[in-house]
């Protein structure tokens, strides 16, 4: 399997830091994560039949007009490659690394194209996928060239698949109230912006149609009784939602001003920032090992980016033992 952030397991094995002794700073989900309710106990239960509250709920969070719940954007993911023929596939690059890999897998002909290239590329692909925005980077398309790319596609049976994992934080920004359109398909999450990750929770948006198809494939009871439960809550609860908003983007600006006072460009969302290896003058795992070393865990990427990712720390004591990190660091260097 590819490597991903959140595998603090092979921190503690490499370096024999325990657990509670680590900053994990390694993924982009958010720190202050949404209080989970008291669960009915049919929720346990019951087989979790198909809930039309959750799906009503995802609709009006995501604007969106039709929409399927899946266990986790991943299981979306590794579907949809098998919902089309061989074909002529371009995904954003760098990017989250389970799109190339799994269209790869199921063989279909993929290209890997900076975001530059994409426009380019699209009149000679069946399919294009792109995070948006972009993780590790925070790069974006507008949507008004998505839409133009989705219409392109769409006259030839193409698809446009597009990964909002991180969008939660810029509302309006999305492509989900125009996936009634054929050939237009976007990933959601709730891992990310709410923080339950640990649901495996995530929807896709697109034409009933496809979406129909995708269920048949992914089959009966993919999604929790007690996930269900939770993530209506999440998803209605507006107060904590805009009170969340304006909490990451205090964050943000904080981890941002952090890496800039070390003299390190960044860029990224509300959520995590994205240091390329030139920003971080060529040191990149030297840093990387430094943190380590002080019991914090970032997101190494040694490939396609070379780069380092930082999430956001999850209360003042990991702010402060970041900010100690980096002054060691500067008297390292």
């Amino acid at each position: 399997m590819l490597e991903h952030g959140g595998n603090l397991r092979d921190a503690i094995a490499h370096y024999g830091r325990p657990l509670q002794d680590w900053v994990d700073l390694s993924t982009g989900i958010n720190p202050r994560f949404y209080p989970v309710p008291q669960i009915t106990d049919n929720a346990w239960h019951r087989l979790p039949e198909k809930s039309d509250e959750l799906l009503r709920a995802a609709q009006a969070f995501y604007a969106a007009p039709a929409m399927l719940a899946v266990a986790g954007t991943q299981a979306a993911i590794q579907a949809l490659p098998r919902l089309r023929q061989r074909s002529r596939v371009v995904v954003s690059a760098p990017s989250y690394a389970e799109h190339a890999y799994q269209w790869s897998q199921h063989g279909h002909q993929v290209t890997e194209l900076a975001y530059s290239e994409l426009n380019a590329a699209v009149p000679t692909a069946d399919v294009v996928v792109i995070c948006n925005p972009n993780n590790p980077t925070g790069a974006g398309v507008l949507p008004q060239m998505l839409l133009l790319w989705a219409e392109q596609l769409q006259r030839r049976g193409g698809w446009l698949v597009v990964d909002e994992a991180f969008a939660d934080t810029l509302p309006g920004t999305g492509m989900t109230p125009w996936t009634d359109r054929p050939g237009l398909i976007v990933l959601r999450s709730v891992g990310k912006f709410f923080g339950l990750a640990g649901l495996r929770l995530g929807f896709v948006a697109a034409e009933q149609g496809l979406l129909a198809k995708l269920e048949n494939h992914l089959g009966p009871w993919t999604i929790s009784g007690p996930a269900q439960q939770i993530a209506c809550a999440a998803l209605n609860d507006k107060a904590w939602q805009a009170d969340t908003r304006n909490y990451l983007r205090q964050q943000g600006d904080r981890l941002r001003s952090l890496l800039s006072r070390q003299g390190y460009r960044s860029s990224g969302t509300d959520l995590f920032q994205w240091c390329a290896d030139a920003d971080l003058q060529l040191q990149t795992e030297q840093l990387w090992q430094h943190m380590a070393e002080q019991g914090i865990w970032l997101r190494l990427f040694r490939h396609a980016a070379r780069g380092l990712r930082f999430g956001l720390p999850a209360d003042e004591a990991a702010w402060q033992r970041l900010e100690r990190a980096f002054e060691l660091w500067s008297t390292r260097k």
